[in-house]
């Protein structure tokens, strides 16, 4: 390990044996929420780091606040999981997307409360799964790393009482913290005729109105009139219903019923006039004689939007039509929702309240899938555990699946009903300023008061405002800085300095920083780039198990652009007769194009000291055929592909940049290399230099 300039110190006995001659360390620490991961603390002298003279390297100065990389990140769960959106509705984990909005919770107090929390990142891998089915009937599938919040803190799904594997883990002494999700499955509202028709007779009987009258000619005899109208405050339930008619061949009206006044809200409807289609309503809501499940859930889905409430976490079904409460009663116990009914007002109208607190609410939500979204959310309410979230099984299956994970800004989110632990994304390229191995994923070097350092150093009257790049050595954005959170003081510093910076970075965590780089920006030039190798998904998870998907990361390019900044994509490395393919190349590049990204660099594969051995046992054990094909190229001490191979690559691949409009532009002489078309303080992607197949400095593998 490289520690240029730095003196550090022991306190601890878990540091670092290199460290133990050094004399500025502040504590080494470990910390459930990074399991396996020891954070050495220090108090750097400084925070610029000079590169090297002879360094081809276009800038002259990096901030490296980590050393080694704590992305090693090995939670994730079953793309099936059901994940609490912010709105209160469910959505499987495989649909949820970066910047969704997600139920996390936040502690306030004594008290622990569910909090809105912005998806930051999602990734996929492979893992062993494993099992826990707790009382209430609720199951998860999850990695044996994956953590889920206990009634005793925050526990593994796996673990052993002494040695190596030493951690807490789960046991059937615990119970998990949430709501659970009884083992229902949800009904899918786009899958099913019989819940279209179950919500149309709850909404239709509870709120709309048919009429058939039959009215005197002023010439003499009569004629029937047929009325059909349905009037709502809500647009989305009324969307969904006149949706539904429209499934049944029921072609409705759209109109204003009632204006918005000072205490009223607008009120709009859907009608029809033709008997043909009373008649299809009228056999549509009729009741069926052997009601399927799903017809049940739609049917309290709509009865809810029509005639439900929920305040103050109490759900309650309003009526006074006793066939119709009767009816809400059965599909109650076809999904075993505990509910009681009240006694009728003066009036006659009678509340069914459901009974069992978040556990029978959520259940309710979860198969009834109601349309309006105002009467669901659950941000503010304390979280309580009413059901029997006791785990009685931990069980191996006996098979790697593919599962995903997501990074969210509460640090947590709700899956299946219960809280699970935030997992972070792998960001940048694994430049091994660390050792290869373990300790570079697990032995992280911390400089706690980079951002003051910095401050010094750019406040000396030596300091000439020269560009400086993040992300050459170690990536800024790695897992470490969603608990230190030193770079919105890296930022400032630089900012507040008038000095010129770029990042380039693996990790979606850069998107929390967007809007702080935007202000930034007003004052000094900022470069913004994506590391994006593969964009096949199935290889780049081969490779790079347990990394942020292309996807995820081209999401970030977008959100990048959106910010106002041009961004930068670094392909690299193209990996020799798999990445490099004309198809290959090309669709990356229209991939990168469409997310919005204004550049492309581009490298093949640099295999350089532990890198090597790592990557070679990777190919022998799944593409051997191309082993000798890379002995014979990365042969003996050479870390390059050769000269001839990099010169066949940038034939094939220029002329598809061209094609995509990704060529670099010009290197601006006043930024040192910071390339820019839009104006003074809106910049693109640090160029780096011309000369094909020279990498980020030391190495560029992932």
């Amino acid at each position: 390990m490289r520690w240029s300039g730095q003196e550090l110190g022991v306190e601890q006995s878990d540091a670092l044996p290199g460290l133990a001659k050094l004399n500025n360390l502040v504590r080494s620490i470990q910390t459930p929420d990074f399991a396996g991961v020891t954070f050495h603390e220090v108090l750097a002298k400084s925070a610029l780091n000079k590169v090297p003279g002879q360094s081809m390297m276009p800038f002259g100065w990096t901030i490296n606040p980590y050393r080694g990389c704590s992305h090693a990140c090995s939670y994730c769960l079953d793309p099936a999981t059901m994940i609490t959106m912010a709105d209160g509705r469910q959505k499987p984990l495989y649909d949820v997307e970066i910047g969704d909005v997600v139920m996390g919770t936040e502690s306030g107090g004594a008290y622990r409360k569910y909090a809105p929390s912005t998806v930051l990142a999602k990734w996929g891998t492979r893992k062993p799964a494993h099992r826990v089915t707790l009382a209430d009937g609720t199951t998860l599938t999850a990695s044996g790393d994956h953590r889920f919040l206990t009634n005793r803190g925050w526990k593994h799904v796996t673990g052993e009482m002494s040695g190596a594997g030493q951690r807490p883990y789960l046991t059937t002494s615990n119970s998990l913290v949430g709501f659970g999700s009884r083992g229902l499955e949800p009904i899918y509202v786009a899958q099913s005729d019989d819940y279209r028709r179950g919500y149309l007779a709850g909404m239709i009987r509870g709120d709309g109105m048919i009429l058939r009258k039959r009215y005197p000619r002023s010439g003499g005899g009569s004629y029937v009139a047929h009325r059909f109208r349905l009037a709502l405050v809500d647009p989305e339930a009324l969307d969904r219903s006149q949706a539904y008619l429209s499934r049944f061949g029921i072609e409705t009206t759209r109109f204003d019923f009632s204006p918005e006044t000072e205490t009223r809200r607008r009120v709009a409807a859907i009608r029809t006039s033709r008997s043909a289609h009373l008649d299809t309503i009228t056999a549509l809501i009729d009741w069926p004689s052997a009601p399927s499940t799903e017809w049940n859930a739609g049917y309290l889905g709509g009865i809810f939007d029509a005639e439900g409430s929920c305040s103050r976490g109490v759900l309650r079904i309003s009526n006074s039509d006793l066939e119709i409460l009767e009816h809400i009663e059965e599909a109650l116990g076809v999904f075993d929702i505990p509910f009681v009914r009240e006694p009728a007002n003066a009036i006659g109208v009678a509340n069914i309240r459901v009974r069992g607190g978040l556990s029978a609410r959520n259940a309710f939500f979860a198969v009834s899938r109601p349309a309006i979204t105002r009467k669901l959310t659950l941000a503010g309410s304390t979280v309580k555990t009413n059901a029997d979230l006791q785990i009685t099984k931990v069980e191996a299956l006996g098979e790697t699946i593919e599962m995903l994970d997501i990074t969210t800004s509460t640090g947590d989110f709700i899956a299946n009903g219960v809280v699970s632990h935030n997992c972070f994304a792998r960001p940048t390229h694994e430049y091994l300023d660390l050792d290869a191995g373990d300790d570079f994923n697990r032995q992280i070097i911390v400089k706690v008061n980079v951002g003051d350092v910095l401050r010094t150093e750019l406040a000396k009257p030596s300091w000439r405002r020269e560009p400086v790049a993040l992300g050459t050595n170690t990536d800024p954005y790695q897992r470490a800085e969603g608990r230190y959170a030193l770079m919105p003081g890296i930022i400032g510093a630089l900012a507040e300095s008038g000095t010129p910076f770029s990042i380039l970075t693996k990790g979606t965590l850069l998107r929390r920083d967007l809007p702080l780089l935007a202000a930034a920006a007003e004052h000094v030039p900022i470069d913004l780039a994506m590391s994006i190798a593969i964009y096949d998904h199935e290889l780049q998870q081969s490779v790079e198990p347990g990394t942020p998907s292309a996807k995820a990361r081209l999401g970030t390019v977008t959100a990048v652009r959106e910010a106002g900044f041009d961004c930068g994509v670094f392909l690299m490395p193209i990996l020799p007769f798999l990445t490099d393919t004309r198809a290959h190349l090309d669709e990356a590049l229209r991939q990168a194009k469409a997310a919005g990204a204004t550049s492309v660099l581009y490298a093949a594969l640099h295999l350089r000291g532990g890198v090597k051995p790592w990557f070679m046992q990777w190919l022998e054990q799944q593409h051997p055929e191309l082993v000798p094909k890379y002995r014979s190229m990365y042969y003996g001490n050479n870390a390059y592909a050769p000269k001839a191979y990099r010169r066949w690559l940038g034939e094939r691949i220029r002329p598809l940049m061209r094609a995509h409009g990704l060529e670099r532009g010009r290197e601006d002489p006043v930024t040192g290399g910071v390339r820019s078309s839009a104006p003074a303080h809106k910049v693109g992607v640090a160029e780096l230099p011309t000369m094909f197949g020279t990498p980020p400095d030391p190495s560029a593998l992932f």
